[in-house]
């Protein structure tokens, strides 16, 4: 087990380290990206490491003019929405990451035998967040541009792949252990435009990767209608968000997958014994998958008491070692 977003704002270590240091810095610093990775399995117990970076990384890796900014997330300076802004993007190169090698190099050597996950975000994700400048609740401008200029939104969506699969190469090389993929806004679209516009691309990243032989995983938010789908795209793993009870994603994603999942990340400011019985059910439910990974069904909340976690974690090794 181990928990989405789980070397973050919850713990007090954090926000220490993170005190006077804007997000993307930090994510940029060899010292500080082992530190933070490295600070929930010290307090709590977790079975892996996810290596603490941002979706956004690779894309201001490549020139993408984009900041961090508190309380509103990603925000791109010059929205790319046509052919001449697409010519932005250009291919991850082995000189544009040095920082993500050398701290993997130091979570291998510092983990000894807890794996490190690395990570990033799908191209649906980073697609949106170029178009829109910025997190969007409807993605108008994403989906106007996906229907209404297919040519454009495929080679936008093949740059993005080849830009996601060149971070997660670079993490994978350097020694992590598996990895998974962020698609944090693909629930908005129906099942139909995920198959057309956005399988193919995913379906492609997973593919490329299986030449590593590590764990795939892949996670998106409210897609419970699209799980099937997700199953589809190569992953080994599919992340299953609090919305659908694990019994019923195992349905939905059919055989030769293993799922990841799904306590509500809100549970945690119940008090205990709700959250051990409904950390009960789900592992019950889990055993109907071909493998569970027990995790949140998002990340971990800014205000979980970390007290919280610690014991969370514990409880599952208890349930899980009967």
């Amino acid at each position: 087990m181990w928990f989405m977003r789980q070397a973050g704002r919850s713990l007090p270590e954090y926000r220490q380290v993170r005190a006077d240091v804007p997000m993307l810095e930090a994510c940029s610093r060899p010292d500080l990206i082992t530190e933070i990775t490295m600070q929930p399995v010290r307090r709590h117990g977790v079975d892996a490491a996810i290596f603490f970076s941002d979706i956004v990384v690779p894309l201001r890796a490549v020139g993408i003019d984009l900041d961090i900014k508190p309380g509103v997330g990603p925000v791109v300076a010059d929205p790319i929405r046509d052919a001449p802004g697409l010519k932005r993007l250009r291919d991850v190169e082995p000189g544009d990451l040095p920082y993500v090698t050398e701290a993997v190099g130091q979570l291998v050597g510092e983990l000894g035998d807890t794996p490190l996950i690395g990570f990033a975000g799908a191209p649906f994700t980073l697609a949106s967040y170029l178009i829109e400048g910025g997190p969007s609740k409807n993605h108008e401008h994403t989906k106007a541009l996906m229907y209404g200029e297919p040519e454009l939104w495929d080679e936008l969506m093949r740059r993005l792949a080849a830009i996601t699969l060149g971070f997660l190469r670079a993490q994978v090389e350097a020694g992590a252990s598996a990895v998974q993929l962020f698609d944090s806004w693909v629930g908005a679209l129906s099942a139909e435009d995920y198959r057309s516009c956005v399988l193919p691309y995913t379906s492609w990243i997973f593919g490329q990767l299986a030449e590593y032989e590590v764990p795939r995983i892949h996670f998106g938010v409210g897609t419970g209608e699209l799980l099937g789908l997700l199953g589809e795209a190569g992953a080994d793993v599919v992340g299953v968000d609090w919305r659908v009870p694990l019994d019923e994603a195992v349905r939905r994603v059919g055989p030769g997958r293993a799922l990841q999942g799904n306590l509500d990340p809100a549970t945690l400011f119940a008090p205990w014994e709700v959250v051990a019985g409904r950390t009960r059910d789900i592992l019950s439910r889990g055993r109907a998958a071909e493998g569970h990974v027990f995790n949140l069904g998002h990340g971990v909340l800014p205000s979980t008491d970390p007290d919280m976690l610690t014991r969370l974690t514990a409880y599952v090794h208890e349930q899980t070692a009967r």
